[in-house]
């Protein structure tokens, strides 16, 4: 099974690339962050012209998250309060996190996927920064509230953390910046711990590899990017991966995103 994380940053504007991709890369399982659009209005039709099942949990102009399967996904989760309610356990500050729309789960061959887009934070020690902060203790019981149903976990998505300096074109000083806060290092270390490994670099060590390039100073045509879109397994599936792999092709499109896609293959009869 291969699955992609990709943040398209806009939907609607990059419809034409996601289904161009779709149709070269031979995914199962397309996870998309960033849509920016209400469900209502998520362009359906040429997915599924094309033969793919969709899931979205959306909002107008910001955020919003989906999954584009060639096979259609059971048990969809959007948002965190579903697996609170369902423990028992759901407050209404944990509902207050579902008002921007950035987690969305299914199951696909038996393996729970996970698909999130992390707030970005903003800067260090901004309200943005401490609700970032916050999301991520809140993720960190919904992941173990989904551990308890015993199913492997496949987590991906744009986690707006570089999390090692070899994931930073240059990394100097980047401790001061977001991203790379030695904080948010600390608190995506904390969700790993629960049983998660990072599946690029079981097959990629050395630096100079990104997922991101930001619009501005050229950033993509000097190399000056960051990798912070990840697939994060649990034991079983890391055994499992045979593949991860950056494909860096989409942001040299026109008119691209700023993230591109990034693919881990399961070998699930391993």
């Amino acid at each position: 099974m291969k699955i992609a994380t990709w943040n398209v940053n806009s939907i609607r504007s990059r419809l034409t690339h996601a289904l161009d991709w779709l149709e070269v890369s031979g995914v199962d399982v397309l996870c998309l962050q960033e849509t920016k659009v209400v469900d209502a209005d998520f362009p359906r039709s040429p997915f599924e012209a094309a033969g793919y099942h969709l899931y979205t949990f959306g909002q107008k102009s910001y955020n919003g998250v989906a999954l584009v399967s060639r096979q259609p996904l059971t048990q969809v989760i959007c948002g965190f309060s579903p697996v609170f309610e369902a423990a028992g356990s759901l407050t209404e500050a944990i509902q207050a996190f579902d008002e921007q729309k950035r987690v969305i789960s299914a199951v696909a061959a038996g393996v729970r996927l996970v698909n999130l887009y992390v707030p970005n934070g903003s800067s260090i020690g901004s309200e943005k920064y401490d609700y970032k902060l916050r999301w991520f203790g809140v993720l960190r019981q919904y992941l173990e509230l989904l551990k308890a149903e015993g199913r492997p976990i496949a987590m991906c998505g744009d986690f707006n953390i570089a999390l090692e300096d070899r994931d930073i074109h240059n990394p100097e000083g980047k401790e001061a910046h977001i991203m790379a806060s030695p904080l948010e290092r600390e608190t995506l270390r904390g969700i790993l711990d629960l049983g998660f490994a990072d599946a690029f670099r079981k097959f990629t060590q050395e630096a100079g590899h990104y997922s991101w390039w930001d619009y501005r100073t050229a950033a993509f045509r000097r190399d000056m990017g960051w990798r912070i879109d990840h697939h994060y397994l649990t034991p079983d599936l890391y055994e499992q991966a045979i593949a991860c792999t950056i494909d860096k092709a989409p942001r040299s499109l026109p008119q691209p995103s700023d993230h591109t896609p990034v693919i881990v293959e399961l070998d699930l009869e391993r």
